[in-house]
């Protein structure tokens, strides 16, 4: 091998071994113990039925009671629907976040607001039916997902029939 290659191949295999060694151990790192939770969110009821509603009643509203079952605070990092004439906010500690949206149809900020072990929070969905006009009569399936540190996201649906 030629002599003038040899130093900087040794420079950067050392420059990396540096690099490696001091890199911060992302077990420990505050963004990690964020992520990592012992806790559980569940909620008392994951589905809902409207049933008949009618487009020229207007909007419609629920709310889904989450609560976190787990041993550590749980953070609800985003919330967001599937369809852009559904909104949904949090409610937690008399607090509103929120509403938000569908992805893609405005800007889906993250929450990040705890919910410590035991407590509840509410979930506030809202339905706008004539928001397809009259395209969206019939059957419809509505998703909000809630997104936390807890593990998995956790989905809450509605369903209802849409009528004039």
């Amino acid at each position: 091998m030629n002599k003038n290659i040899i130093g900087p191949i040794i420079a950067i295999v050392l420059l990396g071994g540096v690099i490696w060694i001091a890199r911060p151990n992302s077990q420990n790192s505050p963004a990690s113990l964020l992520s990592n939770s012992s806790g559980l969110l569940s909620a008392e009821e994951k589905e809902f039925n409207f049933g008949e509603i009618s487009m020229a009643n207007g909007n419609v509203k629920h709310e889904f009671k989450i609560k976190n079952a787990g041993n550590n605070p749980v953070v609800i990092e985003k919330i967001y629907t599937s369809c852009m004439c559904t909104t949904a906010a949090l409610v937690t500690d008399g607090k509103q976040f929120g509403p938000y949206g569908m992805p893609g149809h405005g800007f889906i900020p993250k929450i990040n607001a705890a919910i410590d072990p035991s407590k509840e929070a509410t979930v506030e969905i809202v339905f706008n039916p004539a928001a397809h006009g009259p395209a969206g009569v019939g059957r419809i399936q509505r998703t909000i997902t809630i997104e936390n540190n807890a593990g998995q996201s956790l989905e809450l649906e509605f369903a209802a029939l849409v009528t004039p």
